[in-house]
Order: structure tokens, then C-alpha cells, then sequence
């Protein structure tokens, strides 16, 4: 592991500590969001936002949450601006690592996101965490933290503190999470506390200066730094019996909002994109049966990508993410989706929410 580089940590708690205004942000999947918790007070990110507070009494911090349940950096590398980044903040946690699979691909999407956030106007410090699956100890914290490690950025790792205390026999996975991911509030409070105990021995050594690490050339082959996401808001895309979605969007967790719906068997949309990267974002639902859909790119009716609207999981409807091209050629393509027949004629709609590229 590098050397952190806390120069921009250090700068947020000079100014906190001299009552200037911060603004404390979050950004990961459902943990992030709140999950399990009995109330959104006992997140571990509030948690930490609270210990901002009453360790700077002196000045006022503003709370941003921009964790989504079930989303992976590939999602958060199009959305970062949007749901946290707009709101100019100093200090960000971020975790995808149960989330991302540990692999390259997630790895790229990973540092992409990350130098979107390093590269913003505010220049936020910001602080990697590494959330567990508490049954198997898996995340993707090699892979994550390898991009930490190149930035010279601070990461928090649950897998090597709680994990491994809870494996130690300290206390049974039973205690703090029922599920084997998600933490109750005695999970949260151990997340937060780890996050909070790193944050103590920064502030030790606030007023002691360090030696500025730069950054420029990426480590992965970064195709993803400026991936966008197009909803009815950015894209016009010719519709064959889809329907743009009409509902007015309620913040970032109103999910299903903003894209186009496929109702019938043959109804289409074909979009054209400038991009090398492509991938369709799409609702995978709990109420079955659902309608499916099937995917031309450039005209390939060899290499059709069948999407499917049904969810085999119970926990909720799913923001399911496709990717269709990865470091393809750069140029334009052409996206069609075709919804199928179905033998039930009450099928729930496909609903496309966005195409993402890069």
C-alpha cells in the first residue's frame, strides 16, 4: 500500500475547525444508501457525518447521500455528477466493493469514477471504503484499492477490521447483519466507527503539512472517466411504438422515471450514439411475468443480447445493467431493442431506463 496522500483531508478539517461551511458526502450502493438500519439516522454514513458535526461544532456542514441499492461503479461513474459532484462537496466515502465483481472490467469503471471525482472543481478529499460479504469475506477491495493505492487515496476496509474481529469470535455474523451483507444498526455503528477511528488519526496530525502527491496519466485504460447516461432528458431516439416515459422524476431514488416503455410485442427504439463503450440500463422486476426484448447493435442479427425483464431475486425491482460494447471502435453505432411476444397478454411493460456510454 502507498502512502495516502491527506492533503486535501487535512485542508476540510482546517476549515471546519476554523467554522467555515463543508458540504459531507456518501456515495455507494445499498449499505451507503441505508440498508437494514431501523432508520436513516443510524446509517454509517450519517454516523460519520455526525461525528463532522460535533467534532467541528464551530461550523455548518450540509449532507449528501447518493447510494443507490444494487448499483455498481459502472452505474456510479454516470451518475456521480448528478447525485453527489453538483452539490460541490469537500469530503466523500465511497464503496462499491460488494457490488463491483473483483475483476478488471469493474476496475476500470472503478478509476473512472474516481477521476471524475478527483478532477471536479471542489477538489474533494476522498476516502475509499470496503464493505464485506460477512459469510465468504469477498469484495473487491484488491482491485479497488489498487486504484487507491495510484492515487495515493486513504481506504477503510471492513474485511481487515470488522470481518476479521468477527471471525475472531468478538461477536456472531448474526449480531450484526441478518442477511450476511447488510448491516443492522450495531453493523452500521461498527462501519462508522472504523471510518471514524481513521478519521481521529488524521486529525491528530491535521496542522502538519503534507507532501503533495499529482496525479495525471490513468492506470487502467480508463474508458469510462467521462461516461454519460441518456434518459428522455438527454437522448432523442426514434420510437416505433415506445413511449417516453411521461412521469415527473422525485430525486435520485426515484428510479423508474425518465425512460421509455415497451408495452407490446414488436414495439421498437433505435438510438444513434458516438461512443466505444455502450451498455442498456433496464428494469428487471419482481412482478412476473415481465416482457423481454432483444438488442441489435450496428445491425448484428447474428449477436442478438436478449434482455430479460424478469428478476429471479425477491428483494426488490433491480436496475439492471447491460454492457453491449467495451472498448469497441469509437465512432457511431446504432442501438435497436425489439420487445418479444409473450404469451401473456397482461405481461408487465418493458421499461428501458437509459443507455450509459463512453
Amino acid at each position: 500500500m502507498n502512502r495516502p496522500d491527506l492533503t486535501r483531508l487535512k485542508s476540510c478539517m482546517r476549515r471546519a475547525e476554523a467554522g467555515k461551511e463543508l458540504t459531507i458526502g456518501f456515495f455507494g450502493g445499498s449499505i451507503t444508501q441505508d440498508s437494514l438500519a431501523t432508520k436513516h439516522e443510524n446509517c454509517y454514513a450519517y454516523r460519520v457525518f455526525r461525528w463532522w458535526e460535533e467534532t467541528f461544532p464551530k461550523a455548518v456542514f450540509h449532507y449528501v447521500n447518493g447510494g443507490i441499492g444494487g448499483t455498481t461503479s459502472h452505474y456510479g461513474v454516470s451518475r456521480i455528477v448528478t447525485d453527489v459532484l453538483m452539490y460541490q462537496p469537500d469530503f466523500v466515502v465511497v464503496d462499491f466493493s460488494v457490488n463491483d465483481d473483483p475483476n478488471e472490467f469493474f476496475q476500470e469503471t472503478y478509476e473512472g469514477m474516481i477521476r471524475r471525482m478527483l478532477m471536479w472543481s471542489s477538489k474533494p478529499a476522498v476516502l475509499l471504503l470496503n464493505n464485506v460479504f460477512y459469510d465468504t469475506g469477498k469484495n473487491a477491495q484488491e482491485y479497488h484499492n489498487q486504484v487507491g493505492d495510484w492515487y495515493h487515496l486513504p481506504h477503510v476496509s471492513i474485511k481487515d477490521t470488522v470481518w476479521r474481529r468477527m471471525k475472531a469470535g468478538e461477536f456472531t455474523r448474526e449480531e450484526i447483519t441478518p442477511d450476511g451483507l447488510h448491516p443492522n444498526d450495531k453493523g452500521h455503528g461498527l462501519v462508522a466507527a472504523e471510518i471514524m477511528s481513521y478519521l481521529e488519526q488524521v486529525k491528530e496530525h491535521m496542522w502538519e503539512d503534507e507532501s503533495v502527491q499529482k496525479f495525471f496519466l490513468p492506470m487502467t485504460d480508463n474508458a469510462y472517466e467521462n461516461a454519460c447516461r441518456l434518459t428522455i432528458r438527454e437522448s432523442c431516439p426514434k420510437l416505433d411504438g415506445f413511449l417516453a416515459d411521461a412521469e415527473e422524476k422525485k430525486g435520485h431514488l426515484d428510479h423508474f422515471k425518465n425512460g421509455w416503455i415497451g408495452k407490446k410485442a414488436g414495439e421498437r427504439i433505435t438510438f444513434e450514439v458516438e461512443a466505444s463503450c455502450i451498455a442498456v440500463q433496464y428494469r428487471k422486476t419482481i412482478h412476473h411475468p415481465a416482457r423481454k426484448a432483444v438488442l441489435i447493435l450496428d445491425g448484428d442479427t447474428e449477436q442478438p443480447v436478449m434482455l430479460d425483464g424478469n428478476f429471479d431475486e425477491n428483494w426488490g425491482d433491480c436496475l439492471y445493467l447491460e454492457p453491449v460494447l467495451h472498448h469497441g471502435e469509437f465512432g457511431r453505432h446504432t442501438v435497436e431493442i425489439e420487445v418479444l411476444p409473450d404469451e401473456y397478454e397482461t405481461a408487465e411493460p418493458f421499461y428501458l431506463m437509459s443507455l450509459i456510454i463512453a
